[in-house]
């Protein structure tokens, strides 16, 4: 894991030059909005975090973060969530000891919204006044520079002390923020934070989120390898009428253990991930699932075949395409088996590629970058497919020459879809320091490319 910047010591003298410095950075956060480059005593995270906050437009008079889930919605929606199951681990590593040292300890999904909030009852009730409750909306588009949100926007362990948090109602508060990812795929699927006074942001409180977090990531992964060992006992264990294990503590949702998934992007015959079992389909089936993925509604079958065959489409052709992608989806999870009239998936699953736009989405270009392997199969010629794959690049692409680091540029450019990209280079060029070793290596790129193109 990448270790952060995090803040001086808390009442050090460096410190409170650093909170003067953020208070007098606040007075610029007009010029932010206008694409100012350096805002006078910011660390360079926390202002690179400002100018993303402007330009998603979150507001930093705002005294309160949104709703994103009512109560019901909320309920329903972390039960079945991948994180669940860790909560024990979070509650007796760190919410247990928080309800007497002055914090909160907040667990958030991949998007910002915070799952859990618990700890100490008196800091409860204040962090109630900036809606720091479970349900709310913490991203860098909705609050602007938090440790939950900014950690997620950039895929690191990140803390925030006082008056650093774009919106000026955080001021009172620091927090410590840890990404959790998923232990087998890696795939982001959520934030740890710790919240409350100076405390919150001492070195010590990042070692303990951290080693919270491994703790957690390695219970998760134990959980799964049960699980799949329940799945071999099950002529000789009794079972739920739903099909779950069940074992001496009860029924134990497969939900709350995998997310349902669908990795298409650098891959030309996806991986299919269900209830915790993969399979690499074919490239035909690959494709039909990419679509239907992209269309939760479902397709008729004259729809489906217009989006998956380049030419005239045959419906019959389709229907034996279907059985046979029925087949291999009811031997990894007969709930998951596509249904017909439309065609469309009964289950919800995750595409690689909707994660990518996720996170474009709210300006969180590095993770982007990080889950984008490539093209979306890439040698798909079906119009449906190739409509997805051009829109995911497209987009990941102009949102880094907008907004990304040189660092995300270079590591964007050695794609193959940016082989022959010489805009992309004379960005890079134009955000490399003069001096810079890398500046030849880019420079002998477009020569190469003059010399490829002209030809």
């Amino acid at each position: 894991m990448r270790n952060p910047i995090h803040p001086p010591l808390p009442g050090s003298d460096a410190a409170q030059l650093l909170q003067r410095r953020a208070l007098s950075g606040h007075e610029h956060l007009d010029g932010v909005a206008f694409g100012v480059d350096h805002v006078p005593g910011l660390r360079r995270l926390v202002r690179e975090s400002w100018q993303r906050s402007a330009q998603l437009k979150a507001n930093p008079d705002a005294a309160e973060a949104p709703l994103a889930m009512d109560s019901d919605e909320l309920e329903d929606y972390r039960r079945q969530h991948p994180l669940a199951t860790i909560m024990p681990v979070i509650r007796k590593l760190l919410i247990q000891p928080s309800h007497e040292s002055g914090l909160l300890v907040a667990v958030g999904d991949e998007v910002g919204r915070l799952l859990w909030v618990d700890g100490d009852p008196v800091m409860q009730r204040r962090a109630e006044g900036m809606m720091f409750v479970a349900g709310s909306d913490w991203s860098e588009a909705s609050v602007g520079t938090s440790a939950p949100g900014t950690a997620l926007a950039l895929d690191r362990s990140i803390q925030i002390s006082g008056a650093e948090h774009f919106k000026r109602s955080v001021h009172p508060w620091s927090c410590t923020a840890v990404p959790f990812h998923d232990p087998d795929s890696g795939a982001l699927l959520g934030v740890v934070d710790i919240t409350g006074t100076e405390a919150a942001v001492a070195p010590h409180t990042l070692s303990l989120v951290e080693a919270t977090v491994a703790a957690a990531q390695a219970q998760l992964r134990i959980e799964r390898l049960q699980l799949a060992a329940a799945a071999f006992e099950r002529p000789r264990r009794r079972s739920s009428p739903s099909g779950a294990a069940v074992t001496g503590g009860g029924v134990r949702d497969r939900n709350t253990l995998y997310r349902n998934s669908l990795q298409l992007l650098g891959r030309d015959q996806a991986l299919l991930s269900l209830g915790g079992r993969s399979v690499t389909l074919s490239a035909r089936h690959s494709e039909i699932l990419a679509i239907l993925g992209n269309h939760p509604e479902g397709l008729s079958a004259d729809e489906l075949c217009a989006r998956l065959y380049p030419g005239e489409g045959s419906a019959v052709t389709l229907r034996a395409e279907m059985v046979r992608l029925r087949k291999v989806v009811q031997e990894l999870s007969p709930e998951a088996v596509p249904e017909s009239r439309p065609y469309r998936l009964p289950v919800e699953l995750l595409p690689d590629s909707d994660q990518v736009l996720s996170c474009l989405q709210r300006g969180a270009h590095r993770i982007a970058l990080e889950i984008y392997k490539g093209a979306l199969l890439p040698r798909s010629e079906a119009p449906g497919v190739v409509q997805l794959r051009e829109r995911v690049s497209h987009l990941l692409r102009e949102a880094l020459l907008t907004d990304g680091s040189v660092d995300s540029l270079l590591k964007y450019a050695a794609l193959p879809e940016a082989k022959y990209d010489a805009d992309l280079r004379l960005a890079i060029l134009r955000l490399l320091p003069p001096r810079s070793p890398k500046r030849a290596a880019i420079v002998a790129d477009l020569e190469r490319l003059e010399d490829e193109l002209g030809a």
